[in-house]
């Protein structure tokens, strides 16, 4: 659970660096290297004449649109609840002070369709209704097996332990309702 959390951070990380422009660019031209001969200032006895320049009219660059993965990567604002954070709100939901939040549990990610549909077929041989969602990260396309979303904490501890018990690590996320 904690190794594929880690995962999920780091590729969460990577796309996020590669999103904002991090970029190295070599320089067009060496500062400090004299490439033409430069003459010496001439001097006049006349005082120089300022000429006013119309400011030339540039055309504005293209718009580049912005482009945000860390919408197709967690889509509808989805964050991980971590494991100590699910046995807290647990807690808050036996004594009545349970936030309005939904739940949502990943059982796997796959880059094939294939594997997706063979976890799906297992979930759905242990009674457990499972949908694949698409998912852009980077220019890799990963297939999430979800389930839910749960409206409970408590629900979800009861199956995040069927599927612990059949070697099934699930990620919880949460959602506002």
């Amino acid at each position: 659970m904690l190794i594929t959390a880690s995962a999920i951070a780091v590729m969460v990380l990577i796309v996020y660096l590669s999103s904002i422009g991090l970029k190295t660019v070599a320089p067009d031209k060496v500062v400090g290297v004299l490439t033409e001969p430069v003459e010496p200032p001439k001097t006049t006895t006349e005082p120089d004449i300022v000429k006013k320049e119309e400011p030339d009219v540039k055309e504005e660059p293209e718009v580049k649109a912005t482009q945000f993965d860390f919408y197709t990567i967690l889509p509808e604002k989805e964050t991980v609840v971590p494991e100590y954070e699910i046995k807290t709100r647990t807690r808050e939901e036996r004594i009545g002070q349970a936030k309005e939040t939904q739940y949502i549990m990943q059982a796997g990610s796959y880059t094939s369709t294939k594997d997706a549909e063979k976890m799906q077929t297992r979930l759905s041989a242990m009674g457990i209704e499972a949908h694949i969602q698409k998912a852009k990260v980077g220019n890799a396309i990963w297939y999430r097996i979800k389930i839910g979303p749960f409206a409970q904490i408590a629900s979800v501890n009861t199956l995040n332990a069927r599927l612990k018990q059949s070697g099934i690590d699930a990620i919880v996320t949460e959602t506002d309702k």
